[in-house]
């Protein structure tokens, strides 16, 4: 299990590393574009089932702290979704994995 350290508050979020990962690259995207959001994600049962939510800004430090020491493979597909999702009103929000989608052959023709 990853960790999300979040500000100077000491709160530390858990999600799998290929999660966290994912997470990783999309608050990284909005942050370089100077954007804040809300990133909410559903508890595990063991702490209530419940919904949490942070407010994501520039100015708040984050950490990133991962299990495993290899990068895991990252899907275009998720990414793409979790953009989306960070990119509305809701704000970031963990969603299921998507399958990856195939690579889209190059139809133009060379001569």
């Amino acid at each position: 299990m990853g960790t999300l350290v979040y500000g100077n508050t000491g709160l530390q979020i858990e999600f799998e590393d290929r999660v966290l990962a994912h997470i990783q690259v999309v608050v990284i995207i909005k942050l370089r574009r100077n954007e804040g959001f809300a990133f909410s994600w559903k508890e595990p049962s063991d702490v209530g089932d419940g919904r949490s939510s942070i407010w994501i800004h520039p100015a708040i430090p984050l950490y990133f702290k991962f299990a495993e020491g290899k990068q895991p493979p990252l899907n275009r597909a998720w990414l793409e979704t979790l953009t989306v999702t960070a990119n509305s009103a809701g704000g970031l929000r963990v969603v299921e994995e998507p399958a990856e989608q195939p690579a889209q052959p190059n139809n133009t023709n060379h001569r």
